[in-house]
């Protein structure tokens, strides 16, 4: 029995029990006493588990990853279990299993009913993580139930992992390449940067000579996806205005001995339409030709540009198979061959899991004189002949030319072996070659937007032993022997007959 005093209104006040204590206090009700009992009584039934996993900063391929699984319990661990978590949470694959009911590391309570804090640790090492390793995973923890040892009581906590790639390739390339060269107009030209293999997708932007250019962020009218989004960093203020905005004059073009036909008046130019050439007339002789064995002409724009173009930027982000994405960021302006000839655009790339930028450069540079081959050297009557580009006379950046240049052959004072008036490609082939070609000339003639050139080339047939002009004389001279040996041959038979009748 409890004895409690309370003064209430100068008085003295003996109670004894439970009930009394309740009715008094005011404070307690029979039902939260209950409630508090069964909790506590639950409790050491049941016993407590918390489980937390701690978090994870972005990793990048290839690294060792050690997740970590935190309980807190004071009951007897059952197991521990590892998933990961794929198809949007509806597989888990089990990829670790501690099984404790055969492992006697564990404590032993002195006091049942004293509450005592095990704290555990279970890790799991991912050694050299690859992207197909990214998303979610889970830590479970099972205890026994303290009332009995047939239930388990689970817990569980989860972590994502978040698996970073670096990309593994950048190439700047020119878009619709390769494309003639125009005197009269200008004309627009795309660098496109392609940078495949990244995650999260990286950012890109271009430079110029070293320098990051000022960007207008633009979307193609076909719904292309977010253009500009990842370099509006580079973004311009002013607004977007037509590519295209320049006034033509009229510079004189110097003419060149390739530009001349036999009659010294102006040929078609190989820039211009064929329509607007003259009618093919009758083939020059090859001696009278006034051009030397090569010739390198280069033209120039008859239009003036400013010197402060505008840059549209735009990109797009292709998700691949694999988890990573392709990035493809265009630059787009008006070509300047003056003043873009020789100049050096970088591509570069910020990426999370790059130390560096990575970054990929290409110089402009128009042709310079193709350097031309031909196979067989000595050709004769009815070989097939190939002229071929081996390169480039000469340019500020050894042999490179960028963009790819347009090759296109002509024949000088006349048509093709096949009656064309021009071929495209880096080889024209001359099937079974007459005598008649023998000292022609060959123009072939490359260009790119940046400017065109012109490399002359002479053929030289010589005559084949194997098809000499008396070889059809000897033919005939063994026919006419044949005959003569057939009629000796008759008019001894009829000797013979005659001579027995």
């Amino acid at each position: 029995m409890v004895g409690i005093k309370q003064s209430r209104n100068g008085e003295l006040l003996k109670t004894d029990g439970v009930g009394d204590l309740l009715q008094n206090t005011g404070k307690m009700t029979v039902f939260s006493l209950c409630f508090l009992l069964c909790a506590d009584l639950l409790d050491l039934a049941v016993g407590y588990l918390t489980v937390t996993i701690e978090p994870l900063p972005a990793v990048v391929v290839g690294d060792t990853v050690t997740l970590k699984c935190n309980f807190k319990t004071d009951g007897r661990l059952r197991e521990i279990v590892w998933f990961r978590v794929t198809e949007g949470g509806t597989i888990k694959q089990k990829i670790f299993t501690y099984d404790a009911m055969f492992n006697t590391n564990y404590s032993h309570m002195e006091d049942y009913r004293r509450r005592e804090d095990l704290v555990y640790q279970s890790t799991v090492r991912l050694p050299e993580v690859r992207i197909a390793d990214n998303g979610p995973y889970e830590c479970h923890v099972g205890i026994y139930d303290r009332a009995t040892r047939e239930k388990v009581v689970l817990a569980s906590g989860s972590v994502f992992l978040d698996v970073m790639a670096p990309p593994l390739s950048i190439s700047v390339v020119a878009a619709d390449t390769p494309a003639p060269f125009s005197r009269y107009r200008a004309q627009n030209f795309t660098l496109m940067c392609i940078v495949s293999g990244g995650k999260p997708a990286p950012v890109v932007y271009f430079k110029r000579d070293g320098e990051v250019i000022e960007v207008i962020p633009y979307t193609e009218s076909e719904g292309g996806g977010g253009g500009g989004g990842e370099g509006r960093g580079f973004a311009g203020v002013r607004g977007p205005r037509p590519l295209i905005s320049r006034d033509l004059d009229d510079t004189k073009l110097r003419k060149s001995l390739s530009l001349l036909d036999a009659d010294g008046k102006p040929g078609r130019l190989h820039t211009e339409s064929p329509s607007h050439g003259r009618a093919p007339g009758p083939e020059p002789s090859p001696a009278t030709e006034a051009i030397p064995e090569t010739v390198v002409s280069r033209e120039f724009p008859r239009w003036v540009q400013s010197s402060d173009p505008l840059y549209y930027f735009h990109n797009t982000l292709v998700p691949l198979k694999n988890g990573t994405s392709e990035v493809r960021a265009m630059l787009t302006w008006t070509l300047n061959p003056q003043l873009d000839n020789d100049a050096l655009f970088s591509c570069e790339v910020k990426h999370p899991a790059l130390s560096m930028p990575m970054q990929a450069e290409v110089t402009l540079a128009a042709p310079r004189g193709p350097r031309l081959s031909m196979t067989p050297t000595r050709a004769k009557v009815g070989d097939t002949v190939r002229i071929a580009v081996q390169g480039f006379q000469v340019g500020s950046v050894g042999n490179e030319v960028f963009p790819e240049p347009l090759f296109t052959w002509t024949r000088v004072g006349g048509r093709l072996l096949d009656g064309s008036a021009e071929k495209d490609g880096s080889e024209l082939v001359l099937d079974r070659v007459p005598a008649e070609l023998n000292g022609s000339m060959y123009r072939c003639t490359a260009q790119n937007p940046l400017g065109s050139t012109d490399t002359h080339t002479r053929l030289i047939v010589f005559e084949n032993p194997s098809m000499r002009k008396g070889a059809p004389n000897q033919s005939n001279a063994a026919s006419s022997s044949g005959i003569a040996g057939l009629t000796v041959a008759v008019a001894a038979i009829l000797t013979v007959t005659l001579a027995v009748t």
